[in-house]
């Protein structure tokens, strides 16, 4: 059997040569990028689909997003307790494939006139769900990859994509559907599924995971171990109640606001994604403020000012009145801002959580602030829809608004407002049986 390198770093991982001459990590942040910017595009081109061809309302528009986010707090746990026994490249690869060709069928349904609600629900939720496996493993898939030192710039890189791509993906999305329509831009999406599949089969690094054992522990004792970490770590546990706070927020604040901007601003389809896609410039300079900031201001004052200045800047898009050329300036303004915060708290949570989490916990870890975080994004969506029907656009999104700032108050409430210039050391990991001997998984392994 073919070993993993000639030569290892004390840690046993394989010697890697610097960060952007090696061919491995351009792979998988290549792959990473594009299936990022192809997943959180489809978020919006699959509500656009239902409210422009399909007609849909407050309710149906929820329902849909909901239906879509369903995945994360139903499937996480179990992906990330699976995926720490896998190659992740094998879950990475078959996630990508499978949301281009469901995006291809949404695409191929409409332009025949056979498309109708039931069937993108369906097609939201899977995505939804394939989305989840390739998150989850390609995270655990860095820390397998990179050397210890090496381990924070890639960070920052794949996160800084992530971010961009969150950000910047709706963005695209609704500058697709506005530009070509709905279903040339489903394809459109498609393509940067296929794209990444390409580059991340090309990654030649066999990398070790953990041999499977006969009897191996129950899922469900694996799925604890992660969450008891979790709860059990200060840091851990409030990056998780701030996840949570913002993306149930976040998640009504997208439903009211893709109805906001055309019925009470009366925006077109241009100037939605034009709108939109302000959020992309700001998200560049928010991974550039990323690698300076934290170590020169300390990691808990920046999360907690950036969290309230992103935040708070979409405060005054519930108050706008007039013309596009009033308008469209003013949410110019508030997305750049809002993505220049979003993007620094996020890469700046990243690096804290991989800091503080041992190698073999990441995927269970990153699988459980997923959950807990993104968990309820579904029941987020449909409550924008109930603040729509019941108080009105205007008053139900500064409701939403107002509640996303509720995450940088428990951040300065809690110590991990006082984490100083350099990163926490790894805690223990959680108890549970020996760890395993590391292999390298041959063919049928993989």
């Amino acid at each position: 059997m073919p070993s993993v390198s000639s030569s290892e770093s004390g840690s046993g991982r394989p010697v890697r040569p610097p960060l952007w001459r090696d061919g491995d990590f351009r792979r998988l942040w290549v792959g990473q990028s594009v299936s990022q910017l192809g997943e959180h595009a489809a978020l919006l081109i699959l509500p656009l689909f239902a409210v422009l061809t399909l007609g849909a309302g407050f309710g149906q528009l929820g329902v849909l997003r909901a239906v879509g986010q369903a995945p994360i707090p139903l499937l996480s746990l179990f992906v990330g307790a699976w995926v720490d026994n896998w190659r992740t490249r094998t879950v990475m690869v078959p996630a990508d494939v499978g949301r281009s060709l469901i995006l291809v069928a949404v695409a191929s349904a409409a332009l025949v006139g056979r498309l109708g609600l039931s069937a993108l629900l369906v097609a939201a939720f899977a995505v939804g769900a394939l989305s989840v496996f390739f998150d989850v493993a390609y995270q655990a898939s860095l820390v397998r990859l990179m050397s210890r030192d090496q381990l924070v710039r890639a960070k920052s890189a794949l996160e800084g994509s992530r971010s961009a791509a969150q950000i910047g993906g709706p963005a695209l999305g609704g500058a697709l559907v506005s530009l070509l329509s709905a279903p040339v831009a489903a394809v459109s999406g498609a393509l940067f599924f296929a794209l990444s599949f390409l580059s991340i089969r090309r990654i030649r690094h066999r990398e070790p995971v953990p041999e499977r054992k006969r009897h191996p522990p129950r899922i469900w004792r694996r799925i604890g171990e992660g969450l008891r970490f979790v709860v059990g770590d200060p840091t851990l546990r409030t990056v998780c109640l701030a996840s949570a706070a913002f993306q149930f927020s976040f998640a009504a604040v997208m439903t009211l606001y893709l109805l906001f901007l055309p019925r009470e601003l009366h925006l077109s389809g241009t100037a939605i994604g034009l709108s939109l896609a302000a959020t992309g410039p700001g998200a560049l300079l928010g991974s550039l403020l990323a690698a300076r900031l934290p170590s020169r201001f300390g990691h808990g004052a920046v999360l907690v000012s950036a969290a309230a200045l992103g935040d708070g800047a979409f405060l005054c898009v519930p108050a706008l009145h007039g013309s596009p050329a009033v308008t469209v300036p003013a949410l110019l303004a508030a997305g750049f801002v809002f993505g220049a915060g979003g993007q620094l708290v996020t890469v700046t949570v990243m690096a804290v959580r991989q800091a503080v989490t041992p190698d073999g916990t990441q995927g269970r870890v990153a699988a459980t602030i997923t959950f807990a975080g993104m968990g309820l994004s579904p029941l987020g969506s449909l409550f924008g829809g109930f603040l729509a029907s019941q108080w009105g656009l205007r008053a139900g999104l500064l409701a939403a608004v107002a509640g996303m700032t509720l995450s940088p108050v428990l951040m300065a409430l809690s110590p991990l407002a006082r984490l100083g210039r350099s990163l926490p050391a790894p805690a223990s990991p959680p108890a549970g049986p020996p760890p395993h001997h590391l292999r390298v998984p041959g063919r049928r392994g993989e």
